[in-house]
């Protein structure tokens, strides 16, 4: 174990499992975000929570600007806990741009993985017409970072709000507000330049470890279009459509967001993924 790293990330190691499950924050969050759905695994794996280094309790000291210009900075971050830990075929877990900095891992080194279980992934904000629409204009993401340079706080009171998408539960978007506040807003900028900018449509038929999406309703962030283009061009993955609304399902609807992930890794398994087309059957 390198102290060095557990403590750079502010990693945390729970549960008892013969098998490692390691989750990774999407953008603007930190570790935990993950508590109602990480809890439920304890009993059966070992958990491994983390934050990128920039984000929630990470040594901030450690933060290098040109490492994180790109995905490849927090994909390095994620290599560097499974190296720390040691870790053999590990179930990653990722929410939305933390999928891709997860698939992006395992293109690296693969054995450290067993399985990619995506939330509301993207490979693309972009529209990219007439063959690909990732949701967004690049004026609309350059106005997105315009204004938190700007008006940090009151972009975040806003994309908290679009980002959750259950204007029923304003508990849930005051929290995800919180977590986009508690982050320095020139790191928080940098990280959205790099993940909305990102375009890593060509990665997806490079990925060999199995992957599971799970593509929510009524998310504006990753449309379901998206959510279906992944399906298409990712091997061995299988796409399930949650009836969670919003792009965090693991923080709106952590009960099914758990019960999906359970019957997958349940039912890979048991070998009744067809890999062909990664359905369940």
């Amino acid at each position: 174990m390198n102290p060095k790293i557990i403590s750079r990330n502010n990693v945390k190691v729970k549960g008892n499992g013969p098998r490692t499950m390691i989750f990774a924050p999407g953008f603007g969050c930190d570790q935990s975000v993950w508590e109602s759905v990480a809890c439920a695994f304890e009993d059966e794996y070992q958990i491994v929570l983390f934050d990128y280094v920039g984000s929630g309790n990470s040594d901030l000291r450690a933060y290098d600007v040109n490492r994180y210009k790109t995905l490849d900075g927090y994909a390095q971050d994620v290599l560097d806990v499974c190296s720390a830990l040691d870790l053999k075929e590990a179930i990653f877990v990722g929410h939305s741009v933390g999928s891709m900095i997860g698939m992006l891992a395992s293109l690296n080194s693969p054995n450290y993985f067993s399985h990619l279980i995506m939330l509301g992934p993207s490979p693309c904000y972009l529209n990219d017409p007439p063959n690909y629409y990732g949701g967004f204009e690049k004026e609309q993401l350059l106005g997105l970072i315009d204004m938190m340079e700007k008006n940090y706080i009151g972009w975040a009171t806003v994309f908290s709000a679009t980002v959750m998408n259950n204007p029923d539960r304003p508990e849930l978007k005051h929290e995800l507000e919180d977590r986009f506040c508690s982050t320095d807003p020139i790191i928080a900028r940098q990280f959205a330049e790099a993940a909305f900018f990102a375009d890593n449509r060509k990665d997806l038929q490079r990925v060999t470890v199995p992957s599971l999406i799970l593509q929510c309703s009524d998310d504006i962030i990753a449309p379901s279009v998206v959510g279906q283009y992944i399906h298409q061009h990712l091997p061995n993955s299988t796409l399930k459509r949650m009836e969670a609304t919003g792009h965090c399902p693991h923080m709106s609807h952590p009960d099914e967001t758990v019960q999906l992930i359970r019957h997958y890794l349940k039912e890979s398994s048991l070998g009744t993924i067809r890999e062909d087309k990664g359905e369940v059957i």
